[in-house]
């Protein structure tokens, strides 16, 4: 909601995996569609990258509650 209001940067700090799955979504499109060269190697990358991002940023957002 915040990213279609524009707020991009609150959008980011809500969810800091909002833009490279924003731009995986968008290359599956487009493979889809011209089937290009390469594709599995890059289709790995990015979601390698995406659930990086998501374990870290849980893992900094969750950190407060569970220190004693």
């Amino acid at each position: 909601m915040l990213l279609i209001r524009g707020e991009f940067l609150l959008a980011y700090k809500m969810y800091p995996a909002i833009y490279t799955l924003l731009l995986f979504g968008f290359f599956l499109l487009i493979n889809r569609k011209l089937k290009l060269k390469n594709s599995r190697k890059i289709i790995v990358t990015f979601a390698i990258i995406n659930v990086l991002i998501i374990i870290v940023s849980y893992y900094i957002k969750m950190k407060p509650i569970f220190t004693i």
